[in-house]
């Protein structure tokens, strides 16, 4: 049944994509209105899509004609769905902020319809820290991103910030119910952030873990279509839209969790920072200041990677290993060691790795290995979720 789809266009050479796209919709039975930017005019005229459309198309939030009648709040409700292709970076970081300074950005506020955007923009741009920061508030806040795509910019470029093809916009677009991409139908339990090891009712001992690395990841698994449970430690971050999250403190916790969910999962990401060690006692009461040294008898923690690979050999594992030396080293022999498909090894220290934005990592396998980065965390988690898939196809074909 065809729905009410508002087209929202921004300013972007992929903006002649808009045409077709309109064309392809009412193709498929929907009513298309067409809200252009002032940018979007630059590139594609409001004639053209008006009789590609048959509706007026809308361009200014101030027409005395339609505000009349509180036009942006009619086209709000109007809506089934809107659907915006191309969103340039710019847009994004306006509707990222709750910007109301045009019609479209004013229509994304008071519309209570899904929202999905289809990014187009340089491959530089598309991985820049703050495109990715307002891509994750947008899809935060359930907008879903559709795309980009890989491939010739008409810069010159190659890379992601191609927007997608508007026979594949169509085809997630309806297909928006099922999960799309290389990790469609997987099961993926994922672990993140730090854990606390309590020494009294106010006391832990602790990491630098930041879990953003972890979150990153879970949201590229859960747009990569797989089904994410995310089981994290204590940490100051939003989960990610769509994905099922389990918040745990300690390491023996974060174990419980693990492996009760583990039976029904095809893939085991550990990148959790667990505490190797917790005190042996927790006090009941605060621990006064009464003496010049305290001693801490400390014992190990359950290995919950080495756990889950015991209890699930078929399971595509894949571990972290920050280290501050001997990277490759560490990392393959711990690789080998727990019987790990993949393992994800990046550098630790003042700067690295933990407490900051960007990171790099060197990927291991049984006979590969990839440099992924450096880069933004949120680029990189792509890049990892991609080469999950690409992996986990590999050993299950």
């Amino acid at each position: 049944m065809g729905r009410n789809i508002l087209l929202g266009i921004t300013g972007g050479i992929a903006a002649y994509k808009a045409c077709d796209l309109t064309r392809r919709l009412r193709e498929q039975g929907h009513t298309v209105q067409v809200v252009m930017t002032a940018g979007a005019e630059a590139f594609v005229t409001p004639l053209t899509l008006q009789a590609l459309s048959g509706r007026s198309v809308r361009t200014t939030l101030f027409d005395p004609g339609a505000e009349a009648a509180m036009g942006h709040i009619e086209l709000a409700r109007w809506a089934d769905l809107v659907l915006v292709a191309p969103a340039s970076a710019d847009f994004m970081a306006r509707a990222a902020q709750g910007m109301a300074d045009d019609l479209l950005t004013t229509v994304l506020l008071a519309t209570a319809a899904p929202v999905l955007m289809a990014p187009a923009m340089n491959q530089q741009m598309w991985k820049h820290p703050a495109v990715q920061a307002n891509v994750q508030l947008l899809e935060r806040r359930g907008v879903r991103m559709l795309g980009p795509g890989v491939g010739d910019q008409a810069c010159g470029d190659v890379g992601a910030g191609r927007m997608l093809e508007p026979l594949e916009i169509i085809a997630a677009m309806e297909d928006g119910s099922q999960p799309s991409g290389p990790l469609a139908g997987c099961q993926v339990l994922l672990t993140a952030g730090p854990t606390r090891e309590a020494i009294d009712p106010v006391r832990f001992l602790s990491n630098r873990s930041s879990g953003r690395m972890g979150f990153a990841l879970a949201a590229a698994l859960h747009r990569a279509g797989a089904s994410v449970t995310l089981v994290h430690g204590p940490c100051a971050l939003d989960v990610p839209a769509g994905v099922q999250a389990i918040a745990v403190e300690s390491a023996a916790q974060m174990h419980a969790a693990v492996m009760q969910e583990l039976p029904q999962q095809q893939i085991f990401i550990g990148c959790a920072a667990v505490a190797d060690y917790r005190p042996v006692d927790c006090a009941d009461a605060k621990i006064k200041k009464t003496q010049d040294e305290m001693a801490l008898r400390m014992v190990r923690n359950p290995d919950i990677l080495a756990d889950v690979t015991q209890a699930r050999p078929d399971i595509f594992a894949v571990g972290f290993a920050a280290e501050t030396h001997d990277l490759a080293s560490y990392a393959r022999d711990k690789l080998q060691r727990k019987k790990l498909a993949l393992i994800c090894a990046n550098e630790v220290g003042p700067g690295k790795g933990f407490e900051v934005d960007h990171n790099q990592l060197q990927v291991f396998w049984a006979d590969g290995e990839a440099q992924l980065g450096p880069g933004p965390k949120t680029a990189l988690a792509d890049q990892l979720a991609a080469l999950i898939g690409d992996r986990y196809q590999h050993d299950n074909a």
